[in-house]
């Protein structure tokens, strides 16, 4: 079994290229899943889908053709041809693969170094995978150690220190054009985790926000949420609401503009427009006194104060290369025959103590301690032999990690058992 990673992210591909790529619609992960999962060499799937990424990933028996299978599939439902994604993808395997899962849960490849959001985006492509069975005990395993590593490179570091989301972004540039937002009123589309994120720093500015959703009463519960001072509107409002405002700020997962060009009617004041969705929600267009600033331009944003950023990721990358040799390690410990063949031996060892301590003492001719060791052998092979078939058969399901755990208790196998005497070779790759 093989990690794999195929990674279409802003390091590789432009905007329109992530908008055709992007599976923000769940009918369209779901084809996209269930198509992946037909293929013979592809186990597990997970899929990320952000403003700033669309990733697979995979547990796979044959990287190679399990590569070329996600790619003729994403080429299929983007129409990019399948020589340009090719191109274009950032493709990881095992001990590479972990790595670049471990950095994009502590947010050390986002386009804002060090954010948050990316975390609780990849547990909840994680939650949806599990729950509709396209993942199991393979892709669980290095999803809870990321959740861990991210946790580690936040606690131990300061690279999420005043951290910075493109939603934040996005209203610091606002405020860096207008200098002050307090008293402005801002319209912020979307409900999701972008959305709420956006209305959260408005207010912190002292801006006024009304939230605009698609479902009346499930606006005003988020809006509630957020600040019982927020207003509420519904998406069919939104003709109105777009001329009559000079701040908006949208992340709807929609697959089409919301905001098109005949809906815009001209005005004598300045409007900035932040569109932070992927696809965009806004339609291309040049209006005068109409600044549009799509997820791409936010990286002025994000070069502000790099240089104490990369620092902080140094020091982060070094946490996130010790979870990943920690990661390989722990999944030796995890093999279920190491596990087996130590308690055959432990079975074993206790057997032989007590006959030679029999013999010693002459309960037992020393004439007769081969045929003894043959009859004890036979004995405890037999006891065992039940138990050691249950374990082999939960080998691969998720229960399989809890159930060897403790059985390492009630032993005591240390985890330097596993290790010693079944060197796993991507952990002897990450040593050389």
């Amino acid at each position: 079994m093989h990690y794999l990673v195929i990674s279409f992210s802003h390091k590789n591909s432009d905007i329109v290229t992530r908008e055709k790529l992007a599976l923000s619609q769940e009918e369209r992960r779901e084809f996209v899943a269930n198509e992946i999962l037909t293929k013979d060499s592809i186990n597990e799937v997970i899929i990320l889908s952000t403003c700033n990424r669309v990733e697979i990933i995979a547990s796979s028996k044959d990287p190679f053709r399990s590569t070329e299978s996600v790619l003729e599939i994403l080429a299929k439902v983007s129409g990019i041809n399948i020589e340009e994604l090719e191109g274009r993808a950032d493709v990881y395997e095992d001990n590479g693969a972990v790595h670049h899962i471990f950095s994009v849960a502590s947010g050390l490849d986002s386009l804002v170094v060090g954010e948050t959001q990316i975390v609780g985006q990849l547990k909840d492509a994680y939650k949806e995978a599990y729950e509709k069975g396209w993942c199991a005990q393979k892709l669980g395993r290095v999803m809870h150690y990321a959740f861990k590593c991210a946790k580690e490179v936040r606690t131990s570091t300061d690279i999420s220190k005043n951290p910075v989301s493109v939603a934040s972004a996005a209203v610091a540039l606002a405020k860096d054009r207008l200098g002050n937002l307090g008293g402005f009123t801002a319209l912020v589309i979307g409900t999701g985790e972008m959305g709420t994120l956006a209305a959260k720093h408005l207010l912190t500015h002292g801006c006024n926000v009304i939230l605009v959703g698609r479902s009346e009463e499930k606006t005003k519960k988020i809006a509630y949420e957020i600040d019982k001072n927020i207003q509420v509107a519904t998406t069919p409002e939104l003709p109105h609401l777009i001329n009559n405002y000079r701040l908006l700020f949208t992340a709807t997962s929609s697959s089409d503009p919301i905001i098109t060009k005949n809906m815009v009617e001209r005005r004598d004041f300045a409007r900035l427009w932040f569109d932070m969705a992927i696809p965009r929600d806004i339609e291309e267009m040049d209006i005068e006194n109409i600044a549009i600033y799509a997820v791409d331009d936010l990286k002025e944003i994000v070069d502000k104060n790099m240089a104490f950023r990369e620092e902080q990721a140094r020091n982060a990358y070094k946490i996130v290369g010790h979870y990943v040799k920690e990661f390989f390690k722990w999944l030796q410990t995890l093999e279920i025959e190491p596990i087996i063949k130590e308690i055959r031996a432990q079975a074993k060892n206790a057997a032989l103590a007590e006959l030679q301590k029999a013999i010693k003492k002459g309960f037992i001719p020393k004439e007769q301690q081969k045929n003894i060791e043959k009859l004890l052998h036979n004995a405890f092979n037999r006891f065992l032999h039940d138990p050691t078939k249950r374990l082999k058969s939960i080998a691969d399901e998720p229960s399989a990690d809890t159930i060897v755990e403790a059985i390492k208790f009630f032993f005591e196998i240390e985890d330097e058992v596993g290790l010693n005497r079944y060197k796993c070779e991507y952990y002897m790759n990450l040593r050389s």
